[in-house]
């Protein structure tokens, strides 16, 4: 495939409660348009049945509007993308299904995606200043659904070498935020909060797991037993206390995680090291990813903001490496809830 001329494809992304459509024109991102979904937030996290409505009712102006800002006509796509797992059955149904129409009615092929190989291929979208990680690396994938350590060999070699064995790392922090009544997603807010706190003022215990895996729902009981026993001696405890329990619960978070990273690179020898996935976007991971360029000699990879939660650039990427491979699916291609980033 040559790269000579002007490859457009368009990525669709609908895995859980964003409705994302993207524009890529060899790897560079010419329009990536996000529609959150403001109803959940009452619920206190998603509620799959009201997302797939509300990626129905999406899905058409996003795409549209994508396009638009792309400054180019349909007729000019090469192949569509779009997400076929994991995440929420109805949510991949809604996108999965106006792909395929969309690709039968322009005539253009079909390009299935995994979600967790976007996150940690939106490294190579075409971007000025952003350096891509050379192969081998390691990426941190963290996110509301998953915390991995993954060894990226080449663009479609993925093994997890580490993962959580039982919540992910987004979930740890909104479930802390719950209890700390912060409202949803509370993730973003214990960072921002955890900045003007100190990180020493609350000691949690971090748990103690074998190999590179991962273990938060431990964290969680404890966090919340604490905060239950403190509220039992001092009502306005929260109150006034919030930015140090948040710095403290962030501290240990990032503990586990840079633990677990720093024994990864001791065992593989690979010091090329790059995070994805929503919790990417946290102040303090990030802050202390680039510390460690310094003091252990590491070279990190840091995603934009917007490629780090769920968004159709990091699908349009995907579907333009793939196109170049010419590796494309067929109408016979289901969405699948559930799918290891080291499957294709």
């Amino acid at each position: 495939m040559t790269k000579n001329k002007s490859i457009y494809i368009l990525g669709i992304e609908s895995s859980c409660d964003d409705t994302s459509a993207a524009v890529i024109c060899n790897g560079k991102i010419l329009s990536n348009v996000v529609a959150n979904q403001e109803i959940h937030a009452k619920y206190g996290g998603v509620v799959p049945e009201l997302a797939s409505r509300a990626h129905q009712q999406n899905i058409v102006p996003v795409i549209q509007q994508a396009i638009q800002q792309a400054n180019i006509d349909k007729k000019d796509l090469n192949a569509i993308a779009f997400t076929r797992g994991p995440g929420l059955m109805g949510s991949l149904l809604v996108g999965t299904s106006f792909a395929k129409s969309l690709s039968l009615a322009l005539n253009i092929p079909l390009i299935a995606v995994n979600h967790m190989q976007g996150h940690v291929l939106a490294h190579f979208i075409e971007e000025e200043n952003q350096q891509k990680p050379p192969f081998p690396f390691l990426c941190l994938t963290i996110s509301g659904g998953h915390t991995q350590i993954v060894k990226i060999t080449n663009y479609f070699t993925m093994e997890v070498i580490g993962e959580t064995l039982d919540d992910a790392v987004g979930e740890a922090y909104d479930k802390s935020a719950k209890i700390l009544g912060l409202p949803y997603p509370g993730g973003p807010l214990v960072d921002k909060y955890a900045n003007l706190g100190n990180p020493k003022a609350f000691k949690f215990t971090k748990p103690k797991v074998d190999g590179l895996n991962f273990s938060f729902s431990g964290l969680k009981t404890a966090i919340l037993y604490f905060i239950q026993k403190k509220v039992k001696e001092n009502p306005n405890f929260i109150e006034e206390n919030l930015n140090d329990i948040c710095a403290s619960i962030q501290f240990t978070i990032v503990e586990i995680l840079f633990d677990k990273l720093k024994k990864a690179v001791k065992q593989t020898g690979i010091n090329h090291i790059a995070i994805a996935g929503g919790v990417s976007a946290n102040s303090e991971i990030r802050k202390v990813l680039k510390s460690y360029e310094e003091k252990l000699g590491w070279t990190t990879y840091i995603p934009k903001f917007e490629y780090t939660t769920d968004n159709a650039g990091m699908i349009a990427i995907v579907g333009y490496l793939k196109y170049l491979e010419n590796d494309f699916s067929n109408d016979a291609t289901t969405a699948t809830a559930r799918l290891k980033v080291s499957e294709n």
